[in-house]
């Protein structure tokens, strides 16, 4: 075996040096990627900022248009339909006859009584006569006024019966609907024909028990149409049913406050009504309510602090849901304060987190 010589052994220790300073290099390098990792798996939250409650909330509504005069026509006795004197669709002028019931029951009713006037009107003008020539009593003057009087009230109430076997439009409009045919027998009162004026249209939308509780908070009011999109209508409200329907909400009628086109704006079309609603007296705050999260009976958020960027867990007190997607926090919440509005149920209490950048408004979709 060859000895080794100092210059060889001298260059055998430097390849020794060399070796181990590149395991440590690499081994340093390989925990940095270890260290990199961590930061690189921060989760990305989507975050909305809590805002004041006091601010207007705008709530939506279906609406359909309806006349201001939407009229349900009906006899005012009982009997058979004899005819329907109109079409559905068909404009009516006012006086103009709608429908007639036969009238035999009541003609002869009419004629019985008539009959019966005469007599009682004869005998009771011979005993005033005789009572002015001082040939009978006081008290068979006083029969007889009165009798004269009773079936004359009697006649005149017959007559209106007879007279009532017709029904005719009260205003100018158009027929609507017809309820019942020729030859149905009806009672007193129930609707036989609808119809809507011809002149001005209101819009009529159902809201809540809720909305209704809260019917003085609601402001600002308007509608568009899908027939005029650049177009927006402001509204009043006119009135507010006090009770509900069988689906338990209230019924709203509105009133254009401005002009309209009446050509394209008719009865029977389809609207959708925004309402602004208004509360001034509490200090509660807005959220999403996508970043409520419901543990153990409790509704909690996770606050992001964007000096650590991290979130912490909070419990609040939700006062009410809207129907906008947004929730009204009582307490446990500030405004201004940002909070996880998509993605908490991947986070947990004290985790770092990366907010998702903010969408710009003209990269609508975030498609850019």
């Amino acid at each position: 075996m060859r000895p080794i010589s100092e210059k060889g052994a001298t260059h055998n220790g430097s390849h020794a040096i060399i070796l181990a300073t590149t395991v440590m290099i690499v081994l340093a390098m390989e925990g940095c990627k270890q260290k990199s990792g961590k930061v690189e798996d921060i989760q990305y939250v989507k975050t909305a900022v809590a805002v004041d409650a006091n601010k207007d909330i705008r709530v939506n509504y279906p609406g359909k248009t309806r006349s201001a005069d939407d009229i349900n026509m009906s006899f005012r006795v009982s009997g058979p339909i004899s005819r329907i004197h109109v079409k559905e669709g068909q404009h009516v002028s006012k006086g103009q006859l709608v429908a007639s019931m036969d009238p035999r029951d009541y003609q002869v009713q009419l004629n019985a009584t008539q009959a019966e006037y005469e007599q009682i009107k004869a005998d009771a003008e011979r005993i005033i006569a005789m009572y002015e020539e001082g040939n009978t009593t006081a008290s068979n003057y006083d029969k007889a006024r009165y009798g004269l009087e009773q079936i004359t009230q009697k006649l005149n109430n017959h007559r209106n019966q007879l007279a009532d076997t017709h029904i005719y439009a009260p205003i100018d409009g158009y027929i609507q609907d017809i309820m019942h045919e020729a030859g149905e027998t009806v009672s007193a009162g129930m609707p036989v024909v609808s119809m809507f004026g011809s002149g001005t249209v209101e819009i009529e939308v159902n809201i809540s028990a809720f909305d209704y509780a809260n019917r003085d908070r609601l402001t600002n009011v308007y509608c568009t149409f899908d027939l005029m999109p650049d177009q927006v209508f402001p509204l009043k409200i006119s009135s507010i049913s006090p009770e509900a329907n069988a689906s338990q909400l209230y019924t709203v009628r509105l009133r254009f406050t401005s002009n309209y086109d009446r050509s394209k704006i008719t009865p029977g079309m389809s609207t959708m009504v925004y309402v602004d609603v208004s509360d001034n007296t509490s200090s509660n705050v807005s959220i999403p309510t996508t970043a409520i999260v419901d543990k153990s009976g409790e509704q909690k958020v996770f606050v992001y602090d964007p000096q650590t960027n991290t979130v912490n867990q909070r419990t609040v007190k939700v006062k009410r849901l809207h129907r906008n997607g947004m929730a009204e926090i009582e307490s446990g919440l500030n405004d201004g304060e940002e909070v996880v509005s998509a993605g908490v149920h991947h986070i947990i209490d004290g985790q770092k987190v990366k907010p998702l950048p903010k969408q710009s408004q003209s990269n609508i979709g975030g498609l850019l």
